[in-house]
C-alpha cells in the first residue's frame, strides 16, 4: 500500500522566522517546499498538499479590522 502524506503549505511555510515577507524571500522558500515535496514524491509517497492559513491571511483579518468602512456589505464597486 502506498503511503499517503498530507503537507499543509501556508504562510508559515512562505516566510519563514525573522523573515520580512518578501517576494524574493517567499519564491525561494516556495522553491525550497517544492524540491521538499518532489523529494517525498520520489521517495514513493503520494503527496496531498493543503492550505495551511498562515499569518497572511491573520493579517488580511486584522487589515479588514482596521477598516471597517470598506467591508463588502458596505463598498460600492
Amino acid at each position: 500500500m502506498t503511503k499517503t502524506a498530507v503537507v499543509a503549505l501556508g504562510g508559515n511555510a512562505l516566510t519563514r522566522a525573522g523573515q520580512s515577507g518578501t517576494c524574493d524571500e517567499m519564491l525561494a522558500n516556495a522553491a525550497a517546499m517544492a524540491s521538499a515535496v518532489h523529494a517525498v514524491i520520489e521517495a514513493g509517497w503520494r503527496v496531498v498538499i493543503v492550505h495551511g492559513n498562515g499569518p497572511q491571511i491573520g493579517n488580511l483579518a486584522l487589515q479588514q479590522e482596521g477598516t471597517p468602512w470598506c467591508r463588502p456589505s458596505r463598498c460600492r464597486c
